[in-house]
């Protein structure tokens, strides 16, 4: 019988791993603009910002592979396997970023390492988005899917906000001399420390019960290609991917260059901004148990399809105080906590148990390396190449347009059973 402390359990040993994982990835854009002096110099500074960022999407290149095979094996060897591999392979690229060699010392050699160690990286949350999502959806009770499901975003907002905070507190607390010379190794460090943590909590962890149930139903059973459902698993995440490496990580950069704020100010308008979404997600989550998934998506849709150009040239106005800049972030926060919090159960809905994590993994990494990982690099190709600090704005309108169509044709599934 699995009972109110299983689900809580297990719930919290998924959620405590998954903030050390995204942690590790995404520490990486809150230094980026130091990583770019280091690894990419003899540039001027948006070339080498764009290199930077271009090893930053590398790292994205490489997810549909590792949700491929990381889903496929978490399908044959059970969600808990599948997350001990990602958490261990996250661990060990970070660590590697934080103890690279710079190009000063090895020439053309230090680059490549950085792009390797993202490629790493970049396999492992491949494998661990899709797996984690299934574990805390099958855990959940029927009616609370909505609610389990959000932790799972939100311990990828959770890391998000540690690796801000600590990159803020970082430049807060060192000179700009100490920052450049070796303080950016030490968020990746601090990784290679957590990385343990999640680790063992992860060994504690049970099997799903829907996981052992499919398998003891159809232990050798062929099971039918998900291919459509990936589709539309690829096609609902655009919107998803776009707002949240736009917004969340390409922001602190954007603030600092068009605002004219310190790194230490752009950081932190982005931690509070992180905040609120961390709070906001599990609250979504629960409405869409309520009132169902699709409301709380295709509202999302449209504030994204709205919002985004208004707000962005209130912001290059040059009458923007600091609080107003921090009531924005607040803002597109609560928009992408609609998504976020109603996302991850209705992403796994779509699919069958037996084949959630391969099938789900692989549409949704796909989406997040084409659309997600290289945001920051399109966003400032499109800043460039229409001499406009808005036009970021319509990478994030016309993606919200795409999903809305698909979300639109999908059926309402939170009060169903999974398959």
């Amino acid at each position: 019988m699995v009972t109110g402390s299983k689900h809580k359990k297990a719930a919290v040993a998924a959620v405590v791993g998954n903030v050390m994982e995204w942690y590790d990835f995404a520490v990486y854009a809150y230094v980026a603009s130091i990583i770019a002096k280091k690894f990419f110099p003899g540039q001027d500074e948006v070339a080498a910002l764009l290199s930077a960022f271009l090893a930053y999407g590398l790292g994205f290149v490489a997810r549909p592979l590792g949700g491929i095979i990381i889903g496929r094996f978490g399908d044959t060897k059970g969600r808990k396997a599948a997350l001990l591999l990602t958490i261990f392979m996250m661990a060990g690229g970070t660590v590697m970023i934080g103890l690279l060699p710079t190009y000063e010392q090895i020439g053309f050699y230090a680059p490549l390492l950085l792009v390797a160690a993202r490629l790493m990286q970049g396999f492992s949350a491949g494998g661990e988005w899709g797996t984690s999502t299934a574990y805390l959806v099958e855990w959940a009770p029927s009616n609370q899917r909505g609610y389990y499901g959000s932790f799972q975003q939100m311990s990828v907002v959770a890391g998000l906000l540690l690796g801000s905070g600590i990159a803020a507190l970082m430049n807060t607390v060192l000179t700009a001399d100490d920052m450049q010379g070796w303080g950016w190794r030490v968020p990746f460090l601090i990784g290679g420390i957590l990385g343990p943590i999640g680790l063992y909590m992860r060994r504690e962890m049970e099997e799903t019960p829907a996981y052992v149930a499919a398998i003891e139903a159809a232990p050798e059973a062929d099971q039918p290609s998900g291919l459509a459902l990936a589709v539309r698993a690829f096609g609902f995440t655009i919107v998803w991917t776009v707002c949240f490496y736009v917004l969340l990580n390409y922001m602190p950069t954007w603030t600092q260059k068009y605002l004219k704020l310190t790194a230490a100010q752009a950081l932190w308008a982005n931690t509070i901004g992180l905040l609120v979404l961390v709070v906001a997600i599990p609250l979504m989550g629960h409405l869409s148990d309520k009132f169902g998934r699709k409301p709380l998506l295709l509202a999302c849709c449209a504030c994204f399809v709205v919002v985004p150009l208004p707000v962005f040239n209130f912001l290059i106005s040059g009458s923007v105080s600091y609080m107003e800049l921090i009531a924005v972030q607040v803002v597109f926060a609560l928009m992408i906590s609609m998504f976020s919090g109603a996302g991850p159960a209705a992403i796994s809905e779509i699919f069958p148990t037996r084949s959630r994590s391969t099938w789900m993994t692989s549409g949704y990494a796909l989406a997040v390396a084409i659309f997600g990982g290289f945001a920051p690099f399109i966003a400032v190709w499109l800043i460039t190449t229409f001499d406009s600090p808005v036009a970021h704005s319509y990478y994030l309108m016309g993606s919200a347009v795409i999903s809305t169509v698909v979300i639109w044709g999908l059926k309402e599934t939170a009060f169903t059973d999974l398959k």
